[in-house]
């Protein structure tokens, strides 16, 4: 989160350098505060409507309304709302700012792939999210990395017309500016990745302390990877969000590196270890 506000605080100072308005750094640092402030009241709402979730009905999915239920009480939370994703392709995710104001959403694909215990595996692995207090970490991860594309795209849309100035200083304190512009949502890319590769693999093992029965998460992981197929609503922003990789094969075309999950193998293999994780 540090990084972050350093990352916002330069290049507002370099934006309002260039365009020799002092007012852009003031107004990039005053909105970047009420997003967070927005972003911490009404995450769930901002991520649940980006997603295209729906409140689930307790009468239509019981069985998933129990498996929440159980896994709360054996996690030692409060009952999160349940919300579902009108998807065929199976994925998951908790949104929220605090573990009184959360929220599991899954998608139908999800529900009509699993058996029982792998579903209590995803749900598990969700309110690890939940007990660690990932989800309010990961929505304004969110917010931050869309505010600095936004500052990025407003200098690079309004094109190279900066101060006029022909100081040679001031030209080069111009191009680190220009250069901090177009590789800060970069940066920020990977600040997003590293968070959400490491909080994935903390939730996978909290969620085997859960349900004592890392098959279950193994297994899902394995049909939802082996499912192949992108979210209707996929989103870069919200991606690390999910479960997996909400475009589906798409995300294995891509080096690892820019992935916002870690490959499904070595989850696995974490979960069960190698021998098994071949044979599967």
């Amino acid at each position: 989160m540090s990084l972050f506000l350093v990352v916002i605080i330069s290049l507002g100072y370099f934006i309002s350098y260039y365009y020799n308005s002092p007012g852009i750094l003031y107004v990039a640092i005053i909105f970047s505060l009420l997003m967070n402030v927005a972003s911490y009241w009404w995450s769930d709402k901002i991520v649940l409507s980006m997603a295209g979730a729906k409140e689930a009905k307790h009468d239509e999915y019981t069985e998933l309304y129990h498996i929440v239920e159980n896994l709360s009480i054996t996690a030692g939370l409060p009952m999160p709302k349940v919300y579902i994703i009108t998807d065929a392709s199976p994925n998951a995710f908790a949104t929220g700012r605090n573990k009184d104001h959360a929220v599991v959403a899954v998608t139908t694909g999800l529900l009509q792939i699993l058996n029982k215990n792998e579903l209590e595996g995803v749900i598990a692995h969700e309110l690890s999210h939940i007990g660690n207090k990932d989800i309010l970490l990961s929505t304004v991860v969110v917010v931050l990395v869309g505010f600095v594309s936004i500052l990025a795209n407003i200098v690079m849309r309004g094109g190279l017309r900066g101060r006029d100035n022909d100081s040679k200083g001031n030209n080069i304190f111009a191009i680190i500016g220009l250069v901090l512009v177009i590789l800060s949502p970069i940066f920020t890319k990977l600040i997003q990745l590293a968070i959400s590769r490491k909080r994935e693999f903390l939730a996978d093992a909290s969620a085997v302390l859960l349900t004592r029965y890392p098959e279950g998460l193994a297994g899902a992981l394995q049909k939802i990877s082996g499912a192949n197929i992108p979210m209707q609503k996929a989103n870069n922003v919200t991606a690390h969000l999910f479960i997996a990789n909400p475009f589906g094969g798409a995300g294995k075309k891509v080096s690892n590196l820019f992935s916002t999950h870690p490959p499904v193998e070595e989850r696995i293999k974490a979960l069960v270890g190698e021998e098994k994780n071949e044979r599967n």
